[in-house]
């Protein structure tokens, strides 16, 4: 069983947690023998934030509730509130987390937050192209690990810039292991392309005609 935890703070990129928020709370395209995957809503406390779109959430819990465990996973948003003091706690549990082999992913500006706080020095990542880290976090020692690509998966660590929203999803439910192959491989293809045939394969390739 996982547990997931999306980290929610005022200005979040509402698009970054889309697909990965939706499928993993749904479970719509899960295997049949699918770990169980609870998501819950984190924050610094437990005051409403607002996303960038206008949504309010009420967190379901605080930084302080999140269990360091192998089973835990970290989902880092972006947005234009990371600079606020109150989130270092997030990324103490972010360090702890990673040290215990559970998984931390961030997109966007949350990569920047992980850079300031030394999390990105020395493993492989990638942020919102090159240059960007550089420019947000003078600290930034990570160059030597940075991989031009939307998404970079190492392990547990899976960062991503902000237009790679797609591939760190399917890289999130990789790690999780909630769906099969073929079924993440046509679940992409189709959300990436828009072609139909890849809608019928994700169709066939789920349990009892796809039915979970």
């Amino acid at each position: 069983m996982y547990t997931v935890y999306v980290y929610v703070l005022d200005t979040l990129a509402d698009w970054e947690l889309g697909h990965v928020a939706s499928e993993l709370n749904s479970g719509r395209f899960f295997k049949k023998d699918a770990p169980c995957v609870t998501l819950k809503t984190v924050s610094c406390s437990r005051e409403p934030v607002v996303t960038m779109g206008g949504m309010k959430i009420v967190p379901d819990c605080i930084t302080a509730d999140i269990e360091v465990s192998e089973a835990s996973v970290l989902l880092l948003p972006g947005a234009d509130t990371w600079n606020d003091p109150r989130h270092r706690a997030v990324l103490e549990k972010a360090d702890r987390l990673l040290a215990v082999g559970a998984a931390v992913c961030a997109i966007c500006g949350a990569t920047a937050t992980l850079a300031g706080y030394g999390l990105l020095d020395n493993r492989p990542h990638t942020s919102n192209g090159p240059g960007f880290l550089e420019m947000f976090v003078p600290e930034y020692k990570g160059q030597g690990f940075y991989v031009d690509m939307p998404s970079a998966a190492d392990n547990n660590l899976i960062t991503a810039g902000s237009a790679g929203a797609l591939l760190w999803a399917k890289q999130i439910i990789e790690y999780l292991g909630v769906f099969q192959e073929d079924t993440l491989d046509a679940w992409y293809g189709y959300f990436s392309t828009g072609r139909p045939e890849y809608f019928f394969a994700l169709m066939q390739s789920l349990p009892s005609g796809g039915e979970n």
